[in-house]
């Protein structure tokens, strides 16, 4: 398969995860837990690209080109019943960062999301949910100043100001809060441990 062909694919696999993700919107699914249509989705374009990075490495611009790539960390960033598969793909893009092959800012994305499905704090402040309140809300993070700093040295707004906008986006789109947030939160916990993200 040629670089076109696999580029191509990659595309597609994106444009079906945000037309499902947009659907869920529509129909205001997108709040309550994680939508098997959507986790039967994420994981059989998760199992194709780790088919294409074991044979190509991981996709970066000059492999697949900017749309491709682009494509493809977003396929990664949503893979996450796969939890070997998103830290083995955050470790190659941490190599091709470090050869300029690749977006910081993807990877600050990327290891934030790891540290909130593992239960820790997030160091860029980039992972959002659901408060208690039903406000959308940054996931938990260590120091709201040095993330801020973080988020700076990436050529990032500030959290707070991030915040604003994720809470506008939510209202433009007419996410709702859960109906019932401790039961989303136990079946989380129960699908985080389900599929090995914790013990």
């Amino acid at each position: 398969m040629n670089k076109e062909d696999i580029a191509e694919r990659i595309i597609k696999l994106k444009n079906a995860d945000l037309e499902l993700r947009n659907k869920l919107i529509q129909s205001r699914q997108l709040g309550e837990g994680y939508n098997e249509e959507m986790a039967s989705l994420h994981n059989r374009n998760a199992q194709i690209l780790v088919e294409i990075i074991d044979t190509i490495g991981y996709l970066t611009t000059d492999k697949v080109g900017k749309e491709a790539s682009e494509a493809a960390w977003l396929i990664i960033q949503h893979a996450i019943g796969q939890p070997t598969f998103m830290k083995k793909s955050a470790k190659l893009l941490a190599v091709a960062v470090n050869e300029n092959k690749a977006d910081q800012i993807g990877l600050a994305y990327l290891t934030d999301r790891i540290a909130v499905l593992e239960g820790r704090p997030q160091l860029h402040g980039t992972q959002f949910d659901w408060d208690q309140n039903g406000e959308m809300k940054p996931n938990q993070y260590d120091d709201i100043a040095e993330v801020n700093q973080r988020r700076k040295a990436l050529g990032l707004n500030t959290l707070e100001e991030q915040t604003e906008i994720i809470q506008k986006k939510v209202q433009n789109e007419n996410q709702q809060p859960p109906i019932d947030l401790e039961e989303r939160k136990r079946k989380y916990n129960n699908w985080r441990e389900s599929v090995g993200w914790i013990n």
